[in-house]
């Protein structure tokens, strides 16, 4: 069954949300991250997507704060994103408590690097982030797009035993347009043993069944549940349910 991972960006101490990647068009959200994630935990959400926007644009990890209060008053395993370009980045998160990183710029721009470091803490404590736009890998925040073909980078890293790939449609990102299933469904059938983590345009309950019919193993959710198109205690009931199966 698909599970929905609820999603937590920040910029500047602040929950947000962008369009498309865009950090000038973002929408800033009254509550506080660790408020948020106790939120989701009440609901009975056990996962949750962290995103450092900071980090991303400083290139180097700067809300460092909000992961380890949220991994103090919370129990949630959270996955963390957003400036991990250093073992420094990588120790410092990892020791504050996440469960999982997610490395993207520096997969495309340092391949060796990135390596070495799935050899050292093990392919089950990364995520690779594969942020893609018109079929090729996008970087740096997703302001420049890289050379690399989707498919090529995501089986390079497949091939060294990664499991978990993030992969987020930049045109649909924050746009609560729907989904790219046709992408994750090529992504599955190329991999199916890819624990994909699908993100980007979610907008209801809809696209969450269509997500599990076809498949899809993870998803993110983000502006759908901050402007409320989306009832997180029904993906809960639905979801985080063994006994519920989702009805198309």
């Amino acid at each position: 069954m698909l599970s929905p991972i609820p999603a937590i960006d920040i910029i500047e101490g602040k929950c947000v949300r962008l369009s498309k990647g865009d950090y000038n068009s973002k929408t800033i959200y009254d509550s506080s991250p660790v408020d948020m994630a106790k939120r989701f935990e009440d609901l009975g959400f056990n996962r949750l997507h962290l995103v450092d926007l900071d980090g991303a644009k400083s290139q180097h990890v700067v809300n460092i704060h909000t992961l380890q209060q949220i991994v103090k008053e919370t129990s949630l395993s959270i996955d963390f994103g957003g400036g991990i370009k250093s073992e420094e980045d990588i120790k410092a998160v990892l020791d504050s408590g996440a469960s999982l990183i997610t490395i993207g710029s520096l997969a495309v721009n340092d391949p060796a690097t990135v390596s070495g470091w799935i050899q050292q803490y093990g392919a089950e404590h990364i995520i690779i982030g594969a942020d893609v736009k018109d079929g090729y890998v996008c970087i740096n925040g997703w302001r420049e797009s890289s050379k690399l073909k989707l498919f090529d980078f995501i089986g390079s890293y497949i091939s060294q035993g990664i499991i978990y790939i993030l992969c987020t449609d930049i045109s649909k990102d924050g746009m609560l347009g729907g989904t790219s299933i046709d992408l994750y469904k090529q992504i599955m059938k190329h991999y199916p043993k890819c624990e994909l983590i699908a993100s980007g345009g979610v907008s209801g309950m809809s696209d969450l069944i269509e997500l599990n019919d076809a498949g899809i193993p993870n998803v993110v959710i983000g502006k759908a549940i901050y402007e409320n198109t989306l009832d997180l205690k029904e993906v809960a009931e639905i979801f985080l349910n063994p006994t519920n199966r989702p009805r198309s």
